[in-house]
């Protein structure tokens, strides 16, 4: 099976064809090398090949590509020609502005860091423009031999380092590895190593999005003090809302914006009605039965309700309509506990980190809003008694798609398999449930996860890159029609589930 799990490392299409005899068979794998030229590679097996070995095969071959800053005039060629580079120009720009606080804060040695972090961020930036090959990281960090195992393994499949490059590597691998970079610049000069270059967007987010966080705690505090009088009707339907409620959060993306001002300014409950129409998948009821499903009878006749893992996306107030879902999970008897999946490092711009989840708590005790500041002192018991809890893991800020958890996170597969219902929210989990790659609209989401399924899931997502699976045949050229930047403006939504269960 060595050639065959060799296979999955390619980002192209490989053709496989197997001709067999009584006593050997031989495998002819044809690659491209450059543009133009293919390179043949003949195998032979000494014994004829296993019919596992021939399904991989046919797995393999239809694997689309990995989404590509190769393709000029796609969405990824100007996501990392422009967006990327503005990026970094907004972190050069925020640590800078800075220098002050860090002389303050540590002396000379503040300004010092300041001015090597910069430097290493400049010539980040300089690779990234001019297409440079991807360099090893060397900060000797617990996941840096992860992320440069990952490189050599492109490396090896590409038989050239030059082009493993800016431009022509997976866009996933290249964006995620910018943020890594950044990640880096600031560590290898302390004493700035802990600053979160993204922090003045994710509270200002959170800040500009007061009354809508107001509004949505309301509602929430009027669901919880009539709890007990509700129908499973009235329950389903308040369930509907705040799923769809945490779902259009996720519309505050501002690594999508570059950076730019994102954030709620109404009431999220009064658009749900108008946002209808965009949402292009709905398995809300299959999120619902799953969580109906995972009722077992407790002690003294009580019902003991499941375990709900939420893999979180953006701070700011896509986090409080994660936290309000969470809450509504707990409350009704839906959920027994919460676990809440952050960041390890601040990355893309404004998704959460253990500490933004903790700040968030903490300014929604402070809010001078009777509703909203009993929502914080709620979260808070929660988190005390174990009802929630949070937790990172690296493989969350690396490359890797999910299908790879298994292999190559094996603990944070476990985790997952012990959850009743997982909710990944946003754009990148999205990306990396499907490989970011380029699938035809109208395959299946369970094809698309490439055996990924650790428990019952559901991707939370409106669309912000152009890859999106599961359509009905015929949907996705409509769109297209209607709306050529729809797989990428953040307008539409999918609400999309998937179980194992349902293939045993």
């Amino acid at each position: 099976m060595g050639l065959v799990t060799n296979a999955f490392l390619f980002n192209f299409p490989v053709t496989i064809t197997v001709s067999q005899s009584a006593h050997k068979s031989s495998n002819n794998i044809t690659l491209p090398v450059n543009e133009g030229d293919f390179l043949s590679i003949k195998f032979v097996f000494e014994s004829s090949p296993t019919a596992e070995m021939m399904a991989a095969d046919q797995t393999v071959h239809g694997v689309p590509p990995s989404l590509s800053a190769k393709v000029v005039g796609s969405f990824a060629y100007f996501t990392v020609k422009d967006r990327l580079p503005t990026i970094l120009t907004k972190v050069i720009d925020t640590i800078h502005r800075n220098k002050n606080k860090f002389f303050e804060e540590y002396g000379e040695e503040g300004i010092q860091a300041e001015k090597q972090t910069i430097s290493l961020l400049s010539k980040l930036r300089n690779e990234l423009q001019t297409d440079k090959p991807i360099l090893a990281l060397t900060d000797g960090l617990h996941d840096t031999e992860a992320w440069n195992q990952y490189l050599q393994r492109h490396q090896g499949v590409q038989r050239d380092q030059e082009s493993v490059s800016w431009f022509k590597s997976p866009w996933l691998y290249v964006e995620c590895y910018m943020y890594r970079r950044i990640q880096e610049a600031l560590w290898l000069n302390p004493p700035i190593s802990d600053y979160d270059v993204f922090n003045e967007g994710k509270t200002q987010s959170f800040f500009e999005s007061q009354q809508a966080v107001m509004a949505l705690c309301t509602y929430l505090e009027g669901i919880n003090k009539n709890m007990e009088g509700l129908s499973k009707n009235q329950l389903l339907e308040h369930f509907n809302k705040l799923l769809l409620v945490s779902l259009w959060g996720n519309k505050c993306d501002l690594s999508i914006s570059a950076g730019q001002e994102n954030s709620q300014k109404m009431s999220p409950i009064d658009s749900l009605d108008s946002l209808q129409p965009f949402i292009l998948v709905n398995d809300s009821n299959m999120v619902w039965s799953t969580l109906i499903s995972a009722q077992r009878p407790g002690q003294s006749g009580k019902v003991t309700a499941g375990r709900v893992d939420i893999v979180l996306d953006n701070a700011g107030f896509e986090l409080v309509t994660d936290l309000v879902l969470a809450d509504f999970l707990v409350s009704s008897g839906l959920a027994r506990e919460i676990h809440f999946h952050c960041k390890s490092i601040p990355w893309f711009v404004s998704d959460v980190t253990a500490n933004d989840f903790q700040w968030t708590i903490q300014q929604t005790m402070a809010a001078n809003h009777k509703w909203m500041s009993k929502s914080g002192y709620q979260w808070k018991i929660y988190v005390k008694e174990g009802v929630w809890s949070y937790h990172d893991h690296c493989f969350w800020t690396q490359p890797h798609e999910f299908c790879d958890m298994a292999a190559d996170a094996p603990d944070l597969y476990a985790t997952l398999q012990e959850a009743d219902l997982v909710l990944l929210k946003g754009d990148l989990n999205y990306r990396k449930l499907t490989g970011d790659r380029d699938w035809d609209h109208t395959v299946g989401f369970d094809t698309a996860l490439r055996g990924f399924g650790p428990a019952p899931l559901c991707s939370l997502r409106t669309l912000k890159a152009n890859v999106q699976v599961g359509l009905q045949l015929g949907q996705g050229e409509k769109l297209t029609s209607q709306d050529p930047d729809w797989m990428t403006s953040g307008k539409y939504a999918v609400i999309q589930f998937y179980s194992p269960k349902s293939e045993q």
